[in-house]
């Protein structure tokens, strides 16, 4: 589990993070959805240990992060998955030695050990047989897919993913939103996302936290969406929008 409390972030006069509190519990897929410059990516920075925020603290299982020695943080960040939102392979590097690549740097395992757990990740995520293509020769869902085997490569209890859908048809999406969510559940992790994709929210979304403007404005439950959306007029115009999105982009 992982607990914000009053997290507060700013770049000079612009707060991207304004006093933000809550929970993120461990084998369910929390999202974090809002516009494009609503504080998504600053809060996920910050709960992956990107971004140093001003004000407030965030607990990985109880551990503040705050008071937490140089030494606790490198440990706590091996503990951490992230799927970025272009995939960010290694063009120059085969798929598995993408996969492999945070097991050469982290663990103590043997080459062989690094290899075969590699391939174990390839295989969770549906890859087979793809171990010496380079990333240019993959699909889009299938560099989508070999980053979900990387970011798993160190049975992280934490995995970060922004915008994990982006760029990807609707089919291969839902893939993915379902690969990731199995994946939670079976390994127990706790999993954040931000994305804007309501298709996504609907299917997988079992906490979901709305951003405006740096604040968080709504929380709940994707069953309590539609409630959420009556009741919170800024929660309404967004989904509306990212609905009318979908249809002009068909």
């Amino acid at each position: 589990m992982i607990e914000i409390k009053q997290l507060y972030k700013s770049f000079g006069d612009v707060v991207a993070v304004n006093n933000i509190s809550t929970k993120y519990e461990s084998g369910i897929v929390n999202m974090v959805i809002g516009r494009s410059g609503s504080g998504k990516t600053v809060l996920l920075n910050c709960v992956a240990g990107l971004i140093t925020p001003d004000k407030g603290d965030i607990l990985y299982n109880g551990r503040s992060y705050r008071s937490m020695q140089v030494r606790l943080k490198n440990i706590l960040r091996r503990e951490v998955g992230m799927l970025f939102q272009n995939s960010a392979l290694f063009d120059s590097k085969t798929v598995i030695e993408n996969v492999r690549f945070p097991l050469d740097m982290f663990s103590d395992m043997s080459e062989s050990e690094r290899t075969k757990r590699a391939q174990f990740c390839l295989n969770r995520v549906g890859l087979n047989n793809v171990d010496k293509k380079l990333p240019g020769e993959l699909s889009g869902g299938m560099q989508k897919r070999a980053a979900i085997a990387r970011a798993i490569a160190l049975n992280p209890k934490y995995l970060f993913c922004d915008e994990p859908n982006s760029g990807l048809d609707p089919v291969t999406a839902r893939i993915i939103d379902r690969l990731i969510h199995d994946i939670t559940i079976e390994f127990g992790i706790t999993t954040i996302i931000n994305t804007h994709d309501m298709s996504s929210v609907r299917l997988i979304g079992d906490h979901i936290i709305f951003l405006s403007d740096g604040k968080a404005c709504w929380e709940g439950t994707k069953q309590q969406l539609s409630t959420g959306m009556v009741n919170n007029k800024l929660l309404g115009e967004f989904v509306t929008a990212s609905a009318t999105d979908v249809i002009s982009a068909e």
